[in-house]
């Protein structure tokens, strides 16, 4: 999740005026939110530096939910969940985690991208949007003392993702100007996490996660081994254990059904909105430092982005609408290759599940049927394309 989060995190920082770069600087993401929502007649570029900076405030306050309770690495690092899987500094006096604080994590996500939608939504494709953004002045206020600290910046938080993976040094500074064509990738954007906010939220993890942690001080109370040079199990493979179990404690049962329609309604979006970036990316005729450049641009990132990268991604992402529209099955190991995986059925009215129904198969049987079966092909061939790092470019193009 690190390489699907990390991108946003510097393109959705943008804003309308010239001295917007500056104070998310000096006075951080939420007084420059206040400052944006408050003026009188916003232009677009407003408008589109308010929906960003809302995102990016939404981050920063799942980031402080995750400083204040301790949860900076172990666990939190290795469930490759929205948020939790980035790096930030240690707290040396958390408070006490509550299990509950996890489903708030991520209603809280919902809620900072429901606000970013809500000023990028008004954005139309002639609108004209033009604001630049200095990387370096990005922050968070991670452990939120109103001031900057070591550790928060957005290299720091997200540079290993944004230097293409190569690198665990700091991002060099950038400066970046975002035009209409990024508002509707923004938008893709916050669509994305919500959606996936809202599959999170859909199973529940706090029981499963205060099952797990209660059976850990138990553990504790008999002298649980904790020593990184103890070559026990415990030592060696407790915590992957531990996150295992959590995971299948909150697959385990009735999913809301609510909340996976709204998945699929958000995953629909982003890809009505990724499609509109790739309208609008084409027309541009300047080549002023983009972010995904169109054929005759370069990216400001110093990213190459080979020609035709967009028809590809618009190849897979065709795929990926028809199956959460039901128009393609996914390939299930079960059957035979005319029938497969209704997941748009699935979402719509999720079964009760459980692991072992899921391994062997009969949780999913309501869900085959036969019809056409989606393929690999769209996306092998973008991955030929992008040479193999096609993580770090669907990260970029969401």
């Amino acid at each position: 999740m690190r390489h699907l989060l990390a991108p946003a995190l510097l393109a959705l920082a943008t804003a309308a005026q010239a001295d917007v770069s500056d104070d998310i600087a000096a006075r951080g993401l939420r007084a420059t939110e206040t400052a944006l929502a408050a003026l009188p007649s916003p232009t677009p570029s407003d408008r589109f530096a308010l929906g960003g900076v809302r995102f990016l405030a939404g981050v920063e306050r799942a980031l402080q939910l995750r400083w204040r309770v301790g949860l900076s690495e172990g666990m939190a690092q290795a469930s490759g969940l929205p948020v939790l899987r980035l790096p930030i500094p240690e707290n040396p006096r958390p408070d006490p985690f509550e299990p509950a604080m996890i489903e708030a994590h991520f209603e809280g996500i919902e809620a900072d991208m429901a606000g970013a939608l809500d000023a990028l939504e008004t954005i139309r494709d002639a609108d004209d949007v033009g604001l630049e953004i200095d990387t370096a002045d990005l922050w968070f206020d991670i452990d939120a003392n109103g001031t900057r600290s070591p550790g928060e910046g957005l290299g720091e938080v997200a540079g290993w993702t944004l230097s293409g993976g190569f690198a665990e040094a700091a991002l060099p500074s950038t400066t970046i100007r975002f035009d209409t064509a990024d508002a509707a990738w923004l938008s893709a954007y916050a669509h994305l996490l919500s959606g996936l906010s809202n599959g999170i939220l859909a199973v529940g993890p706090s029981e499963g996660i205060a099952r797990v942690l209660d059976a850990r001080a138990a553990f504790d109370r008999l002298g649980r081994p904790k020593s990184p040079d103890d070559f026990s199990f415990e030592a060696m493979g407790g915590e992957w254990v531990d996150l295992a179990a959590m995971w299948i404690m909150a697959i385990e049962g009735q999913p809301d059904a609510s909340r996976t329609q709204a998945l699929r309604r958000h995953l629909l979006a982003c890809i009505e909105q990724n499609r509109r970036f790739w309208t609008l990316a084409p027309r541009e005729a300047d080549n002023d430092r983009e972010w995904i450049p169109n054929k005759n641009q370069t990216s400001a990132t110093g990213l190459p982005f080979p020609e035709g990268i967009g028809s590809r991604w618009l190849a897979v992402l065709h795929d990926a609408d028809r199956i959460l529209k039901g128009e393609l099955l996914i390939p299930y190991w079960r059957v035979g290759s005319h029938a497969g995986l209704d997941l748009a059925a699935l979402l719509e009215s999720p079964p009760v599940l459980d692991v072992a129904g899921l391994i062997q198969g009969a949780a999913l049987v309501p869900y085959l049927r036969e019809g056409p079966v989606a393929s690999t092909q769209s996306l092998q061939l973008f991955t030929a394309l992008v040479q193999g790092d096609s993580a770090l470019y669907v990260a970029m193009l969401n």
